[in-house]
Order: C-alpha cells, then sequence, then structure tokens
C-alpha cells in the first residue's frame, strides 16, 4: 500500500480512542491510513461526506447543509437516514473497535449536524494551515529563510485539486474551491519571496503543479512565469505567457491582467537574474509588448486565421448575389469550439469592406432572453437607420409590438392571432427589403440552437420571401445542445430556397494543426506527433490549443509526449482568480450585474444595489480595471460583460439562497422602469420566477400573465403558452382563483390561435370553465 505523504515526525500521530493511528489526506485524492495501511473509504457518496467533513475541519456541517451539498437538488426521500448510514460505517471504518454507541474520537455529533476534529499531525489540511501560518510569522519577523523553508513544506503537501475531483454538484464546488484558492495565494506568497532569495527553483514544483490545477488564475500564472525568468528558463517563462494569453482572449475575451503583463515584463527587461543575465527573447526593433491574438479558435496569436480558406472561398461565393440584386440563405453549422462565429466575424468583415451593411442578431441562451431577441436587434438596427419619418411610420405599425411591446393587444385578453402575425412578418420582410435596396444586406442571426420558436417562423418566413440584395447567414451548433424539431424543420424548409447552402465546419487537417501547434507553441511538431494530436483531438481548434498547451515547454513535440499528454479541462477560470481582488461593495456589484444580464443598464444596476449612480461607477472602477466588465460599445448609460462565460462564472460564485434574494430585488428594481426597447415584462417574470419561495405567488403568478400576454403580442405564441401555464399552475397551487382565471382566459385564445399552426396544446377550458362556475362567471 502507498505510504501517507504528511511529513508528520516526532510522534505527532494521533492514536485514537480505540487504537491505531490514523492520518488523512484531502489537499489532492481523498486518502486515509490506519497504521500504516491506506483504507478503501467506502462507496462514492460515503467517501464524499467524509471528504466534506474533512475540508470543513472544526467546523460542524448540518444534516440539512449535508443532504444539499451531496445531493444539490434532487434528495431521495432516505437521505437523513443514509447520512446517518454513512456517518456510522466511516466510524467503524476509523475506529473498528468502537462500541455501538460510542462516537469515537473524530466523527461528533453537534446539534442536528456532525463535525469533524483532527488529532495533532493527522489531517494534511491542518498541518498546511499550521506551516503557513508560521511561515507568516517568521516573515513579519524578517526571518526570510524560515519562512521560505515553511512556505514550502506546506506546499509539498499538495497533491492535485482538494477532494480530488470527488464534488459532484455546485452547491459543494465553493467548498473546495476556498481550498484551492488557499494553495493558490501561498504559492504566489512563497514565489514572492524565493524569486528575490535567488531560490526560485524551490518553489517551481508547487508553481507547475498549481498552474496545471488552475490554467486561467493569473496571479499563479504570472509567479510561474516570474520563478521560471529567475530559474534561467527565459523560453519557457515566454511559452507560458504566450499560452495564458492566447487562453484568455481566446476562451474568454479579455487582455492579460496588470500582472501577467508586469511578469512578462520582467523576463523581456532582464530584471530577473539566475546566475547571469537573462537573454530577451524578441527579434531587434520590435516592442516588448505582445500582440493582441485573435479571439476566436483556429485563431493563431497573430490574429490570422488559420486554416478554413476552402470554407471562406465558399462564403465568399454564398454571399455574391447580395451585391447583385439576388438573395441567399447561408447556414454554417458544427460543433463548439470549431470556430464558427470566428469565421462568420471574418466573412462580415469582408462584407463590410465590400459596402455591404452587415447587421448581427444574436439568439441567447436562458429563459430570462425576451421572445424573438435576434430579430428585436435585426430590425431595431435596421430602422434605427432610416429616416426619422420612415422609422415613425415602422413603429406606429406592426413592428411596433415587436420592438415595444407594452401596449394592450389586440382584441382585449387574447392574444394577436394568425392574421396579426403575418402582418408583423411581412412588415419585418418590408423593412428588411426597403434597407436593401439602399445597399447590399447581409444578416449574421449566430447561435440559431438557442433561437425560441417564433424567432424560427419568422426567420423562416424570411427565408421565403427574401428580398433582393439580402443574404441570411446562420451560425449552428450541430450539438450541445443537438437542434430541436422546430429548428430541423426550418432548416428544411430554407434549404429549397434558391441560393441556399448549408456548410459544415469540419475539423482541421493535418497540415492546418501542425500551424496552430507552431503558432501556438513555436515549436514544429513532426509527422507522428501531427497524426496523434488529430485523432486525438479530432482536429477540434480549441482543443488542440488545450493539449499544444501541455508540451508547450518541452522545447520538441514528439508523438510519444502527444500520445501520452492528456486533455485538460479547466479546472478553474481567470474570473475567480479576479474576484479575489474585489471588495465586498465591487463583487456584490458584479453578481448583481451577472444575474441582469450581459449588456447591464447602469441606474438599473445601482437601483438594485441600493446606492447612486456615482457610487455604483466608483465601485465598478476596479471590476472594469480587471477587464470583467467595462462600457458597453457605443452606450454610455450601460456596461457589458466582455463575454457572456464570465458572467455565467460570476453567477456560480452565489450559492442559490443568495442568488434567489438578487433575483428578487431585480425584479423589484425592474418592475416601474420603462426601459426603451426592452421586454421588461418578460424579464420581471423571469426574475420572480427564479426568485422561487422568496417572491409573492400572487406577484409571480401575475407576472407571469402579463409576460406570457407580451410574448403573443410579439407572436411568440409557444413562449406565451408556456408562461400562461405557468401562471395558472402556480395560480392554482397557491388558490389563488382570480389570477389563475386571468392566465387560463387568453390561454384558451391562444391555443385556438395555435390550432391554426398545427401545434397540439392540452385543452385548459374545463379548468376555465371550472373557475367560472365557482366564481358564479361564464367564460
Amino acid at each position: 500500500m502507498a505510504s501517507p505523504i504528511l511529513p508528520i515526525g516526532g510522534g505527532g500521530e494521533d492514536r485514537s480512542a480505540s487504537g491505531g493511528s490514523l492520518l488523512f489526506q484531502i489537499l489532492g485524492p481523498l486518502r486515509l491510513w490506519r497504521d500504516g495501511a491506506e483504507l478503501n473509504a467506502g462507496p462514492r457518496q460515503q467517501a464524499f461526506l467524509l471528504a466534506l467533513l474533512l475540508a470543513r475541519e472544526g467546523r460542524p456541517l448540518s444534516t440539512g447543509e449535508l443532504i444539499d451539498l451531496i445531493w444539490d437538488d434532487d434528495p431521495p426521500v432516505s437521505a437523513l437516514n443514509v447520512i446517518h448510514k454513512y456517518i456510522g460505517s466511516l466510524r467503524r471504518l476509523l475506529e473498528p473497535t468502537l462500541s455501538a454507541r460510542d462516537p469515537g474520537s473524530h466523527l461528533l455529533r453537534r446539534g442536528n449536524g456532525y463535525l469533524f476534529t483532527a488529532g495533532t499531525g493527522t489531517l494534511d489540511l491542518v498541518v498546511f494551515r499550521d506551516l503557513t501560518e508560521a511561515a507568516e510569522v517568521a516573515l513579519a519577523q524578517d526571518r526570510h529563510e524560515v519562512a521560505l523553508d515553511r512556505y514550502v513544506e506546506a506546499l509539498g503537501l499538495w497533491q492535485g485539486p482538494a477532494g480530488g475531483g470527488l464534488h459532484q454538484g455546485s452547491a459543494s464546488t465553493s467548498i473546495f474551491t476556498r481550498l484551492d484558492d488557499r494553495f493558490f495565494e501561498v504559492c504566489t506568497a512563497a514565489a514572492g519571496l524565493a524569486v528575490p532569495m535567488g531560490r526560485p527553483e524551490r518553489v517551481l514544483p508547487s508553481l507547475q503543479l498549481a498552474a496545471t490545477m488552475a490554467p486561467l488564475h493569473e496571479p499563479v500564472q504570472a509567479s510561474l512565469i516570474s520563478a521560471l525568468g529567475a530559474a534561467g528558463q527565459q523560453a519557457e517563462a515566454l511559452s507560458v505567457f504566450r499560452a495564458v494569453h492566447a487562453r484568455l482572449a481566446g476562451e474568454l475575451g479579455v487582455d492579460p491582467g496588470p500582472a501577467l503583463i508586469a511578469a512578462h515584463r520582467r523576463v523581456l527587461d532582464q530584471s530577473l537574474t539566475a546566475g547571469g543575465a537573462v537573454t530577451p527573447h524578441r527579434p531587434a526593433g520590435r516592442p516588448s509588448s505582445p500582440p493582441r491574438p485573435a479571439t476566436g479558435p483556429g485563431a493563431s496569436p497573430a490574429g490570422g486565421m488559420v486554416g478554413r480558406a476552402g470554407e471562406l472561398t465558399v462564403l465568399r461565393q454564398a454571399i455574391e448575389p447580395a451585391f447583385t440584386g439576388g438573395g441567399g440563405i447561408i447556414v454554417l453549422e458544427g460543433e463548439p469550439g470549431i470556430g464558427k462565429t470566428r469565421l462568420l466575424e471574418e466573412l462580415a468583415a469582408e462584407a463590410d469592406r465590400r459596402g455591404a451593411r452587415v447587421v448581427w442578431g444574436h439568439c441567447l441562451e436562458g429563459e430570462g432572453t425576451p421572445s424573438m431577441w435576434p430579430w428585436v436587434e435585426v430590425i431595431g438596427t435596421v430602422l434605427d437607420d432610416s429616416p426619422g419619418v420612415a422609422r415613425h411610420q415602422w413603429l406606429t405599425g406592426e413592428l411596433g409590438a415587436l420592438l415595444d411591446p407594452d401596449g394592450e393587444l389586440p382584441g382585449g385578453s387574447a392574444p394577436a392571432g394568425g392574421g396579426a402575425r403575418f402582418r408583423l412578418f411581412e412588415a419585418a420582410v418590408d423593412a428588411i427589403g426597403q434597407a436593401a435596396a439602399q445597399r447590399p444586406l447581409v444578416l449574421v442571426i449566430d447561435d440559431l440552437q438557442w433561437a425560441d420558436i417564433a424567432s424560427l417562423h419568422l426567420f423562416g418566413h424570411l427565408a421565403a420571401r427574401l428580398p433582393g440584395g439580402t443574404v441570411i447567414v446562420g451560425g449552428l451548433r450541430d450539438r450541445a445542445p443537438v437542434p430541436g424539431e422546430a429548428l430541423a424543420r426550418t432548416l428544411a424548409a430554407a434549404s429549397r430556397v434558391p441560393g441556399h447552402y448549408r456548410i459544415r465546419l469540419g475539423p482541421l487537417g493535418p497540415a492546418e494543426v501542425a500551424e496552430l501547434v507552431r503558432r501556438e507553441t513555436g515549436l514544429t511538431p513532426g509527422q507522428g506527433a501531427v497524426r496523434t494530436i488529430c485523432a486525438r483531438t479530432a482536429g477540434n481548434p480549441f482543443f488542440v490549443r488545450e493539449l499544444a498547451r501541455l508540451f508547450a515547454d518541452s522545447g520538441v513535440v514528439t508523438e510519444d509526449a502527444v500520445a501520452r499528454a492528456e486533455v485538460p479541462s479547466t479546472v478553474r477560470d481567470v474570473v475567480c482568480a479576479r474576484m479575489t481582488a474585489l471588495d465586498d461593495h465591487a463583487r456584490d456589484l458584479l453578481q448583481i450585474a451577472a444575474l441582469i444580464g450581459r449588456d447591464v443598464d447602469l441606474g438599473l444596476l445601482a437601483g438594485v444595489a441600493g446606492v447612486d449612480v456615482q457610487s455604483c461607477l466608483d465601485r465598478l472602477e476596479p471590476v472594469e480595471a480587471l477587464g470583467l466588465l467595462g462600457p458597453a460599445p457605443g452606450d454610455p448609460f450601460s456596461f457589458r460583460f466582455s463575454h457572456d462565460l464570465v458572467r455565467e462564472s460570476v453567477c456560480r460564485t452565489m450559492p442559490p439562497g443568495r442568488a434567489r434574494r438578487l433575483h428578487l430585488r431585480v425584479a423589484d428594481a425592474l418592475e416601474p422602469t420603462e426601459l426603451a426597447g426592452d421586454s421588461v415584462a418578460e424579464r420581471v417574470a423571469h426574475h420572480l420566477w427564479a426568485a422561487g419561495p422568496l417572491a409573492d405567488p400572487h406577484r409571480t403568478a401575475a407576472a407571469l400573465v402579463r409576460a406570457g400576454r407580451h410574448a403573443a403580442a410579439k407572436c411568440a405564441l409557444e413562449a406565451a403558452d408556456g408562461r400562461l401555464r405557468s401562471a395558472v399552475r402556480m395560480a392554482r397551487t397557491a388558490n389563488l382563483a382570480e389570477v389563475e382565471l386571468s392566465a387560463v382566459s387568453p390561454l384558451i385564445a391562444l391555443i385556438r390561435t395555435r390550432s391554426m399552426y398545427g401545434s397540439p396544446a392540452a385543452d385548459p377550458r374545463e379548468g376555465a370553465e371550472h373557475l367560472a362556475r365557482g366564481r358564479g362567471r361564464t367564460t
């Protein structure tokens, strides 16, 4: 059996009440030993329970917390009994001679929960904390050698991510993440001590482990670059910087932060030494600051695309009809990470240079997105450039329901029918046709896999009646998620339109893979290595770059090295690292902004936070400096997340209870507002629904009714159906007969409308008649 790695001696091992010494490891994969023999912690959930208690050593966890942490939102009915069973099994495992009712020395009952207590020198986490505390005391006393010794001992305890991947849900992630974050903090502190002392080699192993665990943690990566440079490994240091720079831009769309830039400049400017002068690694006359890389998979750090020449040629052909008065439909599809958006951006830039007008619409994931959003963007942009009189005429006509659906629905409580929907779609066709008559028009609709059904219907209608001089280009994932039935029908209908192109963006070929590796690492891979890279990554540009990062430091890319390397996944991203530098006020604002959406109105953000706009701007300054959130282009009243992944990552830092409270505050601030061009009713309903039991049921159900009516006014019949049905269910559960009836009435009218399109839907009329009879009414 493997031996424990704890550097414990001098009789420090704990003798449990049953006799026998115990040692526990949580700073890496969960492991435990008794009398030097390694023990099996049992089934995965039982081992996970032990890992949680070790990670929270000395602090109790209630049974309710344990249930949430182990099962997230789906605990079994017997969850409490299972917890008690696991605790009993673990007590017998750790101290097999315990009597049935003896709690033992380690797993103790506290109130309605449990805690783990570690004896002296038995748990690596406690030893780590003691050693780091000793290092900090020595550092405060200017005993730098002693401080470095203690830091190195503490860091040597780490064998990988805390818990070794046992944590299985979002609720438990933060417990282990906090331990990892402390490891990263100590790594950077130790590097800050070792490098000026001329001892960088003492911290390099721990820094390299931390960099592998957190490839986008900027302080860790900056410390690694500094230590490599100080150790005389300048080429490796620069390679690390290039890789991190490319990943920050390609995955998050942000530039390196100040720590990375400073570390990079120190290497280039020979300000670090390791037994001699550092030779700068840049051609004469070139600036020391790096070029900004392209922001999509398959783009080189120098900004040019790798490969895709054939696809770009076909795309150029496909948009040519826009310049000759014709039309066309292009669908560009491929797996995530294959480079679709990057290629669409390249095509849009070419069309713009040739004089076409390029208008983008974005389909966004998430129920909080207003219905018909890509077409709200497209039509809004088209009309913004129209003459004032023409724009006013469009907005007072059918298109007003799309861009500002805040009036009463046609016909009172009934939603707009098939005729209104047809008129709306025809008005959109006419507006696009008038714009295309002025100059060639290229409409780019990205991420069609997230499109709501009403948006797909308008896409299909426009494709069938495409005005001259117009080309529609759609981007589409072919997996994650798999395209649904409605999207498949829309694309099938569009395929019958003359000038249709459907282009699947496939993997990079061997020559392109070799070029991408060369640009990413500065190394030229051999043919065998290229074949292995292609086989392991299937030519996906994102994974090629991820794999290349692993052997960028080796100086050579061999077939054997590629075969043995693992394709890494991002364990931590730059967001968590950057958020640690924020104070509580800035962090709170950032979390509120993340729940509001990618585009954040400053007035709304200030209102939710309970501060004035100037204070809001002041508190956002450090967030903006870190590149997480910045002013929206062309809109001085809004901020924008650099990438939606950044926003999603911030959302995941919030415990569910806090997220619900903030959703309620967002809804409170949104309700009285009149944000131009925004579907406020639908957003309010989303936030109230997300607030769950914190929101008043009457208020949430009424908001869902309003949201359903607004969606119906825009002819987003499917979205309206979902919201109205949710309102019915909530009102019925809360015994809100009046609200239920107010939802059922438009839902009946909606079902009649949808029946024109052959959409199946359950008939709620029985419920309506029952309610009406109970209230002394008829329907």
